[in-house]
């Protein structure tokens, strides 16, 4: 049974530095409140892995929190680039920022891959792709039934996966919603878990299109009203694609970037 915990206690307990970290979410329910408290705890040298990492992603590197980052695509969403992302990469600020890229396909499978306790997934989307020339986790295996050549990646298992989810019961059953991405997989996957909720209840009523992460597979839940934002949670909060068009200006400019920063503290 998952403990419910505060979002402060959580990332304390759960997320220590040099910890490989997955936030996962799809334009939808992005757990934003729990890499800001990364940022405030102060966490360093992570391995951050997101197939889709945005603003959040670039908050944590700005802020120094990341060594590296094993990634499918990355920017501001409706928007452009990410501004603290592209100045770890080409200028080391703060830190130099190591980077591992990958197909959507390829990130989607390494999580399987994890989940199901399998070393390695196997896919034909790479071959024919620089991806295999430039990414070292790509690797070429020939099918032993068919002699045809695919290539492998090996399994994602982070030591912590963060999630954000519309509610929990008591007992720590998760119960999400809408535009998924490969949530479930990347708890499933993980050594520990944090799902942060909009609420916590004493029972999961059923959910048209709904599915349940069990509460034996999830470390903490944490209550967080909003944990999601600016990105929305279906039923509980819409998109806000102002703060999406701001965060360009802020992230541009190193000396912005620090004063926001400090407001975040």
């Amino acid at each position: 049974m998952a403990e419910l915990l505060t979002l402060a206690e959580a990332v304390r307990q759960l997320v220590r530095d040099g910890d490989t970290v997955a936030l996962e979410g799809f334009t939808h329910l992005i757990p934003v409140a729990a890499g800001q408290e990364i940022i405030r705890q102060g966490r360093r040298d992570l391995t951050l892995v997101r197939m889709t990492p945005d603003i959040v992603y670039d908050q944590l590197i700005g802020a120094g929190c990341a060594r590296k980052l094993v990634f499918s695509w990355g920017g501001n969403p409706g928007v452009g680039s990410l501004h603290r992302f592209r100045d770890a990469v080409q200028n080391a600020w703060p830190a130099r920022l190591e980077i591992e890229e990958h197909s959507h396909a390829g990130m989607a499978n390494r999580y399987v891959a994890g989940a199901s306790g399998l070393p390695f997934a196997v896919l034909r989307g790479y071959v024919g792709t620089d991806l295999v020339h430039q990414t070292d986790t790509i690797k070429p295996i020939t099918c032993p039934f068919t002699g045809e050549t695919l290539t492998a990646v090996p399994a994602l298992n982070p030591d912590v996966t963060v999630v954000h989810a519309q509610r929990a019961d008591r007992e720590g059953n998760v119960q999400i919603w809408g535009l998924l991405g490969v949530q479930k997989e990347a708890v499933l996957a993980a050594k520990r878990s944090l799902v942060t909720v909009e609420e916590i209840v004493d029972r999961l009523d059923p959910k048209p299109g709904a599915i349940t992460i069990p509460g034996w597979a999830v470390t903490c839940v944490a209550e967080v009203p909003g944990g999601a934002h600016p990105s929305y949670a279906q039923d509980y909060s819409e998109r806000d694609n102002t703060y999406y068009q701001e965060w360009d200006a802020i992230s541009r400019d190193r000396t912005t970037f620090a004063t926001w920063l400090e407001k975040l503290k």
